[in-house]
């Protein structure tokens, strides 16, 4: 029988080569596919730019001299020399390295990366945080400004608020009275949505400070001849601070339940009434339980939190208002409520509503549960290599006696050491080194690769202390 390779080799004479280059052509194996050096979010106002990224800064790594950058579903490695390397901050601040510290650049924050690249190495040369959109005075309108309209509601304050952000994000939950408005399409949507009325209020609002997409649709509006234009720059992260976005029925199921998005969702409802029929995975929080059940919540100040009650958000905004109090700042009131929900003939159950709510972030791609990691910790299968990625000298000062000590900045180098047909996992101090490592070992082709995203302290003894935030 013939092989694979003699079967394409075959096709390949047929197109005209010569017999040996048909094998060579047949036996070379696909190129990765190139990784993207700009975020799509980036693109509706940058181009892509040779030697330079554009995304979101992650995570960086002094002692591996790594920056972290992620770009929608990818992760850009870029080294560093602290003294040489210039950073320009948002505040339009000017420093070498020592800005990459003490949160002076923002993690989660857009950053242009320029970089020189020598030997397949990228070394950054200029990093520059995304400033906040400079914005005409009097087009600007404050929180409060906002806060007054949307509780007038549009009819009575006679305004249209637009939500310039990609509908994924809206449907995340937005202002109350906003329509979606994206400012990727808004050349297509303007006509259908902007109002008839070329005088009236129009709102723009998008992800804060630095968003262009508040802005540019400002401007795009303003060249079809609206002439009352405004623009809330502090957008959805300064609304939520102090006031609850709202989410739709349809909304919570397709971009929070069916993507199983972690989240809390709260029932504002009496529990014998929930009981009844409530949204699976529902926790009991009726108005009565109040600020205990507030107090009592144990989860991350930025968990996104959902609440509903029957049907009229009074109650759901009671709870929501609460909790916005005691400084949740990611809370979504869900319109229409239950009977809503159950009016969209989505699924319901019955029975007694959990009364302690969970809230477990997905883990980054490639994070090993902790519980896995030590099982191999203690008893180091054959199949499984764990490599220490810190420092020689923090190796010297206690590491766990079934590692292996390459540091991050020298697995390219050591690539010979580390064996393709074994699990490996990597750990550092903190778990930034430890994810970095496993990206360069994704792009050296390994494919079994996890990292422990946790804080390790170790002894010379080899024992160890994990802890998770």
């Amino acid at each position: 029988m013939r092989s694979e390779t003699q079967l394409s080799a075959v096709l390949a004479l047929v197109a005209g080569l010569s017999f040996s280059a048909a094998i060579a052509t047949a036996a070379e194996p696909a190129a990765p596919a190139a990784k993207p050096s700009i975020a799509k979010i980036c693109t509706n106002c940058h181009k892509a730019e040779p030697n330079a990224v554009r995304g979101y800064f992650d995570n960086v790594a002094f002692k591996a001299k790594t920056i972290q950058i992620k770009i929608d579903d990818a992760i850009e490695l870029i080294k560093f020399d602290e003294d040489e390397i210039k950073v320009v901050n948002g505040a339009g601040k000017t420093g070498d390295g020592e800005f990459l510290k003490d949160n002076k650049v923002k993690k989660g924050h857009e950053v242009k990366v320029e970089y020189i690249e020598k030997a397949g190495v990228k070394t950054a040369v200029r990093l520059i945080e995304k400033p906040p959109v400079k914005i005409p005075a009097e087009m600007m309108i404050s929180t409060a400004e906002v806060e007054k309209l949307v509780a007038q509601g549009p009819e009575k304050g006679k305004y249209f608020l637009f939500d310039s952000r990609p509908l994924p994000r809206f449907q995340q939950g937005a202002i109350p009275t906003a329509l979606n408005l994206p400012f990727p399409a808004f050349d297509k949507l303007a006509d259908k949505l902007l109002p008839k009325q070329k005088d009236a209020l129009i709102i723009f609002y998008c992800q804060g400070p630095s968003c262009n997409m508040s802005p540019g649709s400002a401007d795009k509006a303003k060249k079809l001849g609206y002439t009352n234009i405004k623009v809330y720059k502090d957008g959805i992260p300064a609304w939520q601070l102090r006031n609850y976005a709202v989410v739709s029925a349809a909304f919570l199921k397709e971009a929070w339940i069916d993507k199983d998005i972690p989240h809390v969702l709260l029932d504002a409802r009496a529990a014998k009434v929930a009981a009844k029929g409530y949204i699976k995975g529902a926790v009991t929080s009726s108005v009565k339980a109040g600020a205990k059940f507030v107090k009592a919540l144990d989860v991350k100040k930025s968990a996104p939190i959902v609440v509903y009650d029957q049907q009229g958000g009074k109650d759901a905004a009671s709870v929501a208002a609460r909790l916005i109090k005691a400084g949740f700042n990611n809370v979504q009131v869900l319109t229409g409520g239950y009977d809503g929900w159950l009016s969209a003939k989505y699924e319901v159950v019955t029975g007694e509503l959990a009364k302690k709510a969970v809230y477990v972030p997905k883990p980054r791609p490639g994070e090993i549960n902790l519980e896995e990691f030590k099982k191999y910790v203690a008893e180091l299968p054959a199949n499984v290599m764990i490599i220490d990625v810190r420092n020689t000298d923090e190796g010297n000062s206690g590491m766990l006696k079934v590692a292996k000590l390459i540091p991050a900045e020298e697995i390219k180098d050591r690539a010979a050491e580390i064996p393709k047909d074994k699990l490996l996992v990597t750990l550092c101090s903190t778990g930034v080194r430890a994810e970095m490592a496993y990206h360069t070992l994704k792009e050296l082709g390994y494919t079994n690769v996890k990292f422990v995203n946790a804080k390790m302290e170790f002894e010379k003894s080899g024992s160890y202390k994990i802890t998770k935030d």
